[in-house]
């Protein structure tokens, strides 16, 4: 992957290592793979963050580091990738898990009601309609975020470790070309 464009924008594991914050809590957060980007770290990451995007509320990064750290993945990529939720995709997720949550366990085909719209003069009033309409969908959406959580993390984790992969196939062939160009 394009580590120096990255390279540029994440600190150094010599940096993060002697922050002040980080070094409160000793070695737990000086994992290499927490911070260094490789493709198993990065996948991770982005599994974790993709899982952790789905817990309800603002418990999502939280979820996300308390994931990342054990599993020694990619923090800051956790932390990112959870932000593919928000106000204009969380109802058509909860509406899909909803839907994976009535194939799975059955039952009558009870009327989906829309998520109630967004209105950004009355925010609180708006967070509060939309947690109502989360819950009156019941068992169903219950099972069916964890389920949809676990397909994002897989299809995350899949998609970047078949691209880093096609990536780096993509330069070792431009290099041998190049090679082969300059030999002549």
């Amino acid at each position: 992957m394009p580590r120096k464009f990255f390279r540029k924008y994440l600190p150094s594991h010599q940096s993060v290592r002697n922050n002040r914050h980080i070094a409160r809590f000793g070695g737990f957060l000086q994992h290499p793979n927490l911070w260094h980007l490789n493709r198993h770290s990065v996948a991770g990451g982005v599994a974790v963050g993709m899982f952790s995007g789905l817990v309800p509320g603002p418990l999502q990064m939280l979820t996300a580091a308390l994931l990342a750290v054990p599993l020694r993945v990619n923090l800051p990529v956790a932390l990112a990738t959870t932000l593919y939720t928000n106000p204009i995709t969380i109802g058509p997720l909860y509406v899909l898990a909803y839907l994976i949550g009535r194939l799975i366990i059955g039952g009558d085909a009870a009327t989906l009601v829309p998520p109630p719209e967004l209105d950004w003069s009355h925010l609180e009033a708006s967070l509060d309609a939309f947690l109502h309409w989360a819950l009156s969908m019941g068992t169903p959406l219950a099972v069916g975020l964890p389920v949809l959580a676990l397909i994002l993390a897989a299809l995350g984790y899949a998609c970047v470790q078949v691209g880093w992969r096609a990536y780096v196939i993509r330069a070792w062939r431009k290099r041998r070309q190049a090679r082969s160009q300059h030999g002549r």
